[in-house]
């Protein structure tokens, strides 16, 4: 058996801070590239709009129209209304949860069944959809995933 001797443990010491640095740099790298951390830009802005938010929210609401995205197996999105009235439009804007992706704007075409389906596939993955369902002044904005 060979003799331990102080280079040996010189280098146990490194190679063993050596990882931990290393996997230090690494999850680093991995949380500032995955959420940029702005939810608003000015927190103050936003109390003081808070209330025309609720608002807002209740007018919506009061329509009753109810919202459900999917997607098919082509990448399309499909948006099935509920309570909506004939004459409405519906346009989304489709975003990356942690913004890897660009964002996209939709455009629906109303089919016959009521259904709405997007002009345009969306890329595989997770996606947030914003729709707006607008018929004249009163619209329904609806914010959900879509995996």
């Amino acid at each position: 058996m060979r003799e331990f001797t102080g280079k040996h443990m010189a280098g146990v010491m490194v190679a063993g801070f050596g990882i931990v640095v290393a996997v230090n740099f690494y999850m680093a790298s991995l949380a500032t590239n995955g959420f940029g951390g702005v939810v608003v830009e000015n927190s103050y802005v936003a109390s003081q709009k808070y209330n025309g938010w609720l608002a807002e929210a209740e007018r919506q609401e009061a329509t009753g129209w109810q919202l459900d995205a999917s997607r098919t197996a082509d990448g399309l999105v499909v948006v099935e209304t509920q309570n909506a009235p004939e004459t409405a439009t519906l346009t989304a804007i489709a975003r990356h949860p942690l913004g890897h992706k660009t964002t996209r704007t939709l455009a629906f075409t109303r089919q016959d069944d009521g259904r709405f389906v997007a002009d345009q596939p969306l890329d595989a993955g997770r996606w947030t959809l914003r729709m707006t369902l607008s018929d004249g002044d009163r619209k329904r904005v609806v914010e959900a995933p879509l995996p």
